[in-house]
């Protein structure tokens, strides 16, 4: 039977289906279970926090959202671990066991007298700095204290690491370590309550913080003892600090020799005994410098049983568990390995890694490209292409080349400097490429917990700044790729710290490459992690960036997420947000709405003094309104669109009335000086008296009722085609009008007698006789009287005058000129105009 096409019967299942008989069918691969091949999808880990009143969506592809938390959605409220949930957390806080059988842990001696002191000081409240120098035994103190001090306090003992934390990471991890808050990160007044009545001896190892950040973790904390390990180069403390100072030193001689056997596990010879005396007074006692000169003393011995131990890299490297020792050959005769010299004996790492197998060294090596930091033995069989190299672990920790730091390990004081002088950093830059692919694919897996992550973060980030300043090809690509990946990771396990490192990193390194995209990301992020710690400024700086370059990118989804985190800054800071230009497309259409206080549609705004607040019905401009959820979430922003609009109407509305005064003004200076520049505005009379003294008055049209017969005194106001087109002064033709005592203008002659007669009719273009029912009735509005058509059309008495044209104003008096020259005057009846 062929093997690839091979028969159901073979497959042990039947043509009955997958029930029964013929057995059960093989179930398909479920389309979202894990698969590691070349086409298989990549998934997105969505992660939804909250960090204080606010909603937190990590989102690794468009850039993370946030918004107020929605009313009755609020995270719960933080609770006290149990005394089993703080060992659990503790226990996952704590650095990995190596691989192999355990290592032998030295005593700690000549410490009794520190020790008792300093449980003293704790018991009674008092916070103590204890300081000395890098591998003094400052780590292996704290920890025999603590386990004095367990039962002093009603928290009982905290544990930190202050390598690289600032005052506010220390905080959040004194909250996280006693209380049980699960994706919550509070905020800065909801965090100081709570630390506030925390009451625990806390011990914080590799202290760096001082001056005024060191108060303010002391002050934050009043109801807890500190216990703080420095090196002596380290920060001071502030004056404010009130903490007492204990100075550790270095071992004596005895105490120093003593911890040498306990090392090499047999009694020293005379020889070795002179030997570790001039060690002792060359590294002045330090406890770090005899564990690594036991583990030569140790190396010495296996040296002189097996010659040949140095060409055979299985010699030195662990045994599985379970399995029986190697054997130790007698000593060969006449084979003598010297004592190592004391210069090698007081920097013995290059010694002690040239004895190691080759995955150790390897080890070194990147653990020397990532600035000290070692990789989680896990990590190592990838990055050393070994599969037994996680057994590496444990050979550079027997012989005293790391040392513990929170839940990792490091190089041990002054080991780096060391491989660095003995060659191990020549292949840096190619180590720090390999670790960023091998962490840009391992933090970006979906089987790896962002708390994974953070436990790694300081590798990650060491890999960022080795990789970032580089110039080599591909080292800035290599490292935008892994903040990108790890950055997601670092938001969803609340390592802010380890987070806004990876992005500044990230956003320095995709500016060098030139992914104008990916820079983008990395500032929309910053500005979301600014707008979470409480820094809007910051926040409004990052996010304006990162919504021009998707602006210019033609990025939808990216600028639209930039622009609602934008507007939440804006609400939460007070102020109006910054005028964004949406891109095409994403405008939201406007609807007008009445609402009181705004001009109507389509009316230009005018001063709120010269409205008649009975006949106008405001308008607001406002979004279209939104879905019942929609409007739920963004109830503040729209009320800040609603105050813009307003602000804007108002401001538009005070321009058009300075304008308007501004031109009312200059044309009256302009028209008032000159008596032959006056327009006759409206047909309102003025009254005849004796002592008005010229007042001037229109003369009557042709044909219209004396003003002593119909209105009692009063004279028509209605312009004469003569007058109007007769020059002024400018050479320009202007309208005139006569005085109401029968004066012309410019001259004190009476131009028929002084009395109140009609002048001869001149030929003029009027407006239809108003009979006297018309001319009782209210006068017309200036704009009727001013303006005239161009061609105006003869009309019976009672057809109301035309509206004005605007376009032909300008042009009337020109032509009523050219009618009076042109077209003979006619005079008739009552019901005949002039043509």
């Amino acid at each position: 039977m062929d093997p690839t096409h091979r028969e159901t019967e073979e497959h042990g299942q039947g043509h009955d289906g997958p029930s029964g008989q013929g057995g059960a069918r093989r179930p398909s691969r479920d389309s979202g279970g894990p698969d590691f091949g070349p086409g298989a999808p990549q998934q997105v880990r969505v992660v939804q926090l909250t960090a204080g009143d606010l909603l937190l969506t990590v989102n690794p592809v468009d850039g993370s959202e946030v918004e107020a938390v929605p009313p009755g959605s609020g995270p719960a409220a933080p609770v006290r671990r149990t005394p089993a949930e703080r060992a659990d957390h503790e226990r996952a806080g704590a650095p990995p066991v190596p691989a192999g059988p355990p290592a032998p842990q030295p005593p700690l001696l000549e410490r009794e007298e520190e020790r008792e002191r300093l449980v003293r000081l704790l018991a009674r409240g008092r916070s103590v700095r204890l300081t000395g120098q890098p591998g003094s035994g400052r780590t292996a103190l704290l920890e025999a204290v603590a386990a004095d001090c367990a039962d002093l306090a009603p928290d009982g003992v905290v544990r930190l690491n202050g390598r690289g934390r600032t005052a506010g990471d220390l905080l959040h991890a004194l909250f996280d370590t006693v209380y049980a808050a699960p994706a919550h990160r509070p905020d800065r007044d909801e965090l100081l309550a709570h630390v506030r009545s925390i009451g625990a001896v806390v011990t914080i190892d590799d202290l760096e913080i001082g001056g005024a950040a060191l108060d303010e973790l002391l002050a934050a904390t009043p109801e807890c003892a500190f216990l703080l390990a420095a090196a002596s180069d380290a920060a001071t403390p502030g004056v404010e600090a009130h903490l007492e100072e204990v100075l550790l030193a270095g071992l004596g001689r005895g105490a120093s020799l003593t911890l040498l056997e306990k090392v090499v596990e047999r009694p020293l010879t005379e020889e070795e005994r002179n030997w570790a005396g001039d060690l002792w007074f060359e590294s002045e006692g330090l406890p770090l410098r005899f564990v690594q000169a036991g583990s030569l003393l140790v190396q010495r011995d296996r040296l002189r049983a097996v010659p040949e131990a140095l060409d055979d890299a299985d010699y030195f490297q662990p045994r599985p568990e379970g399995a029986p020792p190697a054997p130790v050959p007698a000593a060969a005769e006449g084979v003598e390995t010297p004592l190592p010299s004391l210069g090698e004996g007081a920097a013995p790492a290059l010694l002690l890694a040239s004895r190691l197998s080759e995955a150790a060294r390897a080890t070194l090596r990147f653990a020397v490209a990532l600035g000290g930091e070692v990789p989680h033995q896990a990590h190592l069989p990838a990055l050393v292409g070994d599969t037994h190299a996680d057994a590496a672990l444990g050979e550079l920790a027997t012989c005293g080349l790391l040392s513990p730091a929170g839940p990792r390990y490091r190089l041990a004081a002054g080991i780096l400097a060391q491989l660095e002088a003995g060659g191990y950093a020549d292949d840096a830059a190619a180590h720090a490429r390999t670790a960023a692919q091998h962490y840009a694919w391992w933090a970006s897996h979906p089987s790896v917990t962002p708390q994974r992550a953070v436990a790694e973060a300081d590798a990650i980030v060491a890999a960022l700044a080795r990789l970032v300043p580089a110039e080599e090809a591909g080292a800035a690509s290599a490292a935008v790729l892994l903040a990108r990946s790890a950055s997601p990771a670092f938001a969803a396990g609340l390592g802010w710290g380890a987070w806004e490192r990876a992005l500044r990193m990230g956003q320095e390194a995709a500016r060098i490459a030139g992914e104008v995209a990916e820079e983008a990301y990395f500032h929309h992020e910053l500005g979301v992690l600014a707008l979470c710690t409480g820094n809007p400024d910051r926040a409004r700086a990052e996010l304006e960036t990162s919504i021009g370059m998707r602006g210019v990118l033609a990025d939808r989804s990216g600028a639209v997420a930039g622009r609602r985190a934008l507007a939440l800054v804006a609400d939460r800071s007070g102020d109006f947000a910054p005028p964004v230009r949406p891109a095409p497309g994403d405008e939201a259409p406007l609807v007008l709405q009445d609402a009181p206080g705004t001009p109507p549609a389509g009316v230009a705004g005018v001063p709120s003094f010269l409205r008649n607040p009975a006949e106008e019905r405001p308008t607001v401009v406002s979004p279209q309104p939104a879905a019942p959820a929609a409007r739920k979430r963004a109830g503040g922003t729209v009320l800040g669109g609603a105050r813009r609009n307003l602000a804007a109407a108002g401001a538009g509305a005070l321009l058009i009335a300075v304008l308007g005064t501004v031109v009312t003004l200059g044309v009256t200076a302009d028209g008032g000086d000159e008596p032959g520049s006056r327009n006759v505005t409206t047909e309102q009379t003025a009254t005849e008296d004796p002592a008005d003294d010229g007042l001037p008055a229109d003369e009557p049209a042709e044909g219209s009722v004396p003003a002593g017969e119909t209105t009692g005194g009063e004279t028509s106001a209605t312009p004469s085609a003569s007058d109007s087109a007769s020059p002024g002064a400018s050479g320009s033709p202007s309208p005139s009008a006569s005085a109401s005592d029968g004066t012309t203008p410019g001259t004190d002659e009476p131009t028929d007698g002084g009395s109140n007669s009609p002048a001869e009719p001149t030929p003029t273009r009027t407006s239809p006789r108003p009979t006297e029912t018309e001319s009782e009735s209210p006068s017309p509005t200036p704009s009727e009287s001013e303006s005239e058509s161009p061609d105006p059309t003869p009309t019976d008495d009672t057809s109301p005058v035309p509206p004005p044209q605007n376009s032909s104003s300008a042009a009337g008096p020109v032509e009523s000129a050219g009618a009076s020259a042109d077209v003979p005057a006619k005079s008739g009846g009552p019901d005949e105009t002039a043509v």
